[in-house]
C-alpha cells in the first residue's frame, strides 16, 4: 500500500482505524528519505533509530488510548532551528557543529504530545538566512519540481520533504516569507500564524521581533490541524498569546470580502504567476466571494524596512556564538579576542556575515536614527495600512514570489536581487499578520505558482477557510513531481 501519498490526516484515520500500525508506516518514511534524499537533501539528520522507538510507544499509547489526536501516528519532520532534546539542531551552521540541546522546543513538544513521529532534523538556509536553501553548510536542496530549481528559503527543507512525500507534514519557521515561499516554489501549502500564536521557546532566533513557525502540508485540512495542536500560550515565551486555535473548516466563502493591492501586480511580477493568481481570484469570485481590487501603496517601504529590523536584531541574537560556550571553536587561536574573531569568522558563511554587519552597522551610534529607527516607523506605517485594508475586507489576496522557482545559483551572488525576492511577503511579518500559501497553478515548465492569502490578526480560522474552500474546488494542491531516487541521480 503507497502510504507516502496520502495527507496526514487520510494516515491518521487508517491509523486509528487499525488498517495500519504506525511502525509500518514509519519504516515507510524512513526507506523513502534512504532513497529519494541522496538526490533532494532535505534532511540534515535522519533518526532512524529514535523514529522508530517513538512509533512502538506511539502504537501503544493509541492502543490504550493516550494518544487520541487525528496526527497520532503520523510521521513528520522538524526544520533544523528547533532544538530537540538529545538530537543535533545545527540550524544549517558550521557555527552549531555537534550541539545535541538538552530540552525540546515547545512547538516540537506539542506534537511529540500528540502522539507525533519525527523522523529527523530538515535543512534551510544558514540561521536562516536566504531564500533559496543554497547558504546551508550541510548543501544546498534541490526542488523536486524542476531540474536544478532551488526549493526556497529558508524552510525548503521543510517544503521538499512534504513535496517529495519523505514527510507527511513538517514544521518550519517564518521571519519574512520562510514558509511561505518555499510552499509556492514547491506546491505544497503552508501557513505563517499571527505573531505570538505559536511559541517561539526553543527556536534558534534570527530576528525575534518576525519570526514565528508554522507547519508546511499537503493541504488546509493538514496544516489546521498541525496549527491547532501548536497554538497557545507558552509561560517559557512571554510573546505568545492565549489564543488555542481550533479551526473549524467550511466550504463556504459566499459574501466573504477579499481585496487584491494594485501595487502588489506592477513592474517585476512574472506574466504567468500574475495570470495564474488573478484566476485563483476569479475562481473565489465564482464560489461567492466578493473580490475588489484597491491601493495599498506601503510596499515600496517593505524590503528596506524588514532587511534593516531583520538584520538589527540578527546582529544582536548571533553575538551569543562565540566559541566558548558550545559549537564551533576555533583550533588555532592566540588569546580570547582572537577565539572571538576566528571562531565567528571561521563558524558562519558569507550571508550570515553579511546580515550581521548590515545589522552592527545600522544599530551603531551615528546611524541608529538615521536607519533603524526610519525602519521602525516605516513598519507602523505599514501596519497601518493593513488595518486600515481589513476595516473593509476579511483577507487580502497576492502572489507569493514575482517568480517560480529559480534555477541554482541564480541569485546566490547578487543578494539585493535575492532580498528583492521577498517583496510580497515581508510585510507581513512586519505587521505580524498571518498569511497562508495554496498551490494555484503551473508555470510553462511545469513549475508550481502560490497564492498568498493574508488575513487580520488571530483570524487563522478565516484565513484557513478562504484556503480551503480553494482547495475543494481545485486539485492543484493534489499534483506531484516525478521523483528521482539515489540510484537515478
Amino acid at each position: 500500500m503507497e502510504f507516502d501519498k496520502m495527507t496526514a490526516l487520510e494516515l491518521g484515520r487508517m491509523i486509528k482505524n487499525k488498517e495500519v500500525g504506525v511502525v509500518e508506516v514509519t519504516k515507510n518514511a524512513l526507506e523513502n528519505i534512504e532513497k529519494r534524499d541522496a538526490v533532494y537533501n532535505a534532511f540534515v539528520t535522519v533518526c532512524f533509530e529514535e523514529a522508530l522507538k517513538q512509533a512502538e510507544k506511539v502504537q501503544k499509547g493509541i492502543d490504550d488510548g493516550t494518544f487520541t489526536s487525528p496526527l497520532a501516528g503520523v510521521p513528520m519532520a522538524v526544520k533544523d532551528n528547533m532544538c530537540t532534546k538529545g538530537i543535533l539542531t545545527t540550524a544549517a551552521s558550521k557555527m552549531l557543529t555537534g550541539f545535541k540541546p538538552t530540552y525540546t522546543a515547545t512547538a516540537v513538544k506539542k506534537l511529540e504530545n500528540a502522539g507525533a513521529v519525527m523522523l529527523g532534523k530538515l535543512n534551510m538556509d544558514e540561521f536562516a538566512m536566504g531564500s533559496t536553501t543554497e547558504t546551508s553548510y550541510n548543501g544546498a536542496t534541490l526542488n523536486p519540481w524542476g531540474e536544478n530549481r532551488v526549493p526556497g528559503g529558508s524552510s525548503g527543507g521543510s517544503a521538499v520533504a512534504v513535496a517529495s512525500d519523505m514527510a507527511y507534514y513538517t514544521l518550519g519557521s517564518d521571519t519574512g516569507g520562510s514558509i511561505r515561499q518555499p510552499c509556492a516554489f514547491c506546491g505544497t501549502t503552508g501557513i505563517k500564524p499571527t505573531y505570538g500564536t505559536v511559541s517561539r521557546y526553543g527556536l534558534i532566533a534570527y530576528a525575534s521581533s518576525l519570526d514565528q513557525i508554522g507547519p508546511v502540508g499537503k493541504s488546509v485540512e493538514d496544516v489546521a490541524e498541525v496549527l491547532s495542536v501548536i497554538s497557545g500560550h507558552d509561560a517559557k515565551d512571554s510573546t505568545s498569546v492565549n489564543n488555542s486555535l481550533k479551526i473549524i473548516l467550511n466550504n463556504n466563502i459566499k459574501g466573504k470580502k477579499i481585496g487584491i493591492p494594485r501595487d502588489y501586480f506592477g513592474k517585476g511580477l512574472d506574466g504567468e504567476v500574475k495570470d495564474a493568481v488573478l484566476a485563483a481570484a476569479a475562481k473565489l469570485q465564482a464560489l461567492g466571494a466578493e473580490v475588489e481590487e484597491f491601493d495599498m501603496p506601503s510596499l515600496e517601504y517593505a524590503i528596506p524596512a524588514y532587511y534593516i529590523i531583520a538584520c538589527a536584531e540578527a546582529s544582536s541574537n548571533l553575538s551569543r556564538y562565540d566559541g566558548v560556550k558550545y559549537g564551533y571553536a576555533s583550533p588555532s587561536f592566540e588569546d580570547l579576542t582572537d577565539l572571538y574573531y576566528k571562531s565567528r569568522s571561521e563558524g558562519f558563511g558569507a550571508e550570515v556575515k553579511r546580515r550581521i554587519l548590515i545589522g552592527t552597522f545600522v544599530l551603531s551610534s551615528g546611524y541608529y536614527d538615521a536607519y533603524y529607527k526610519k525602519a521602525l516607523q516605516a513598519k507602523a506605517v505599514i501596519k497601518q495600512a493593513f488595518d486600515k485594508a481589513f476595516e473593509k475586507y476579511d483577507v487580502i489576496l497576492s502572489p507569493t514570489a514575482p517568480t517560480t522557482a529559480l534555477k541554482m545559483g541564480e541569485n546566490l551572488n547578487d543578494p539585493l536581487k535575492m532580498y528583492l525576492g521577498d517583496i510580497y511577503t515581508v510585510s507581513v511579518n512586519l505587521a505580524g499578520l498571518p498569511a497562508m500559501v495554496v498551490p494555484c497553478g503551473f508555470d510553462k515548465e511545469g513549475l508550481p505558482i502560490g497564492l498568498q492569502l493574508i488575513g487580520k490578526a488571530f483570524g487563522e480560522n478565516e484565513l484557513l477557510n478562504v484556503g480551503y474552500a480553494y482547495q475543494q474546488n481545485t486539485d492543484y494542491h493534489t499534483k506531484k513531481p516525478v521523483l528521482k531516487t539515489g540510484k537515478e541521480a
